[in-house]
């Protein structure tokens, strides 16, 4: 049998490619764990005084919004937790939106938008507004974003 060049480099490609797949799943499967879904939580500091009215609008807007994405899939889950602040610069309200894997933040802006502007009856222009104007009760002092891990 008569080898060619181009023959003779798909083959070491090939080879190698599929020696690559093989120790990526050695590795894989080698982990104590597989991964979970993704949360994002943001840290609220509401002001003085402004709790309670900052819980009336999460029972409103917010919770409808995510009760909608949680209905088209975007989102798997929601929470609000609650703790007392440790120092005066410290949350006291962290909201976690759960997403099933990474993946699911691709153009996740383009889908949440669709779904705020149906719900919602708004633009996003006057969310904006609306995010302002939240600015009255809270601050929020930041955004982290989590993967939970399930050990086998």
């Amino acid at each position: 049998m008569k080898s060619t060049p181009l023959a003779l480099v798909a083959g070491v490609l090939l080879l190698g490619s599929s020696a690559a797949t093989n120790t990526a799943s050695a590795q894989a499967s080698t982990r104590a764990y597989r991964e979970g879904p993704v949360m994002v939580v943001s840290y609220v500091r509401t002001k003085p005084g402004m709790f309670d009215r900052y819980m009336e609008y999460l029972n409103t807007g917010y919770k409808a919004n995510l009760e909608a994405e949680k209905s088209a899939g975007i989102v798997t889950d929601y929470a609000i937790y609650t703790s007392d602040p440790r120092t005066p610069a410290d949350h006291d309200i962290m909201l976690v939106v759960t997403y099933k894997n990474w993946g699911a933040l691709d153009n996740l802006q383009d889908r949440t938008d669709a779904v705020a502007n149906r719900v919602l009856q708004n633009t996003a222009q006057q969310r904006s507004q609306q995010f302002i104007d939240r600015g009255s009760m809270r601050e929020v002092l930041g955004t982290r974003t989590y993967q939970q891990l399930y050990l086998k």
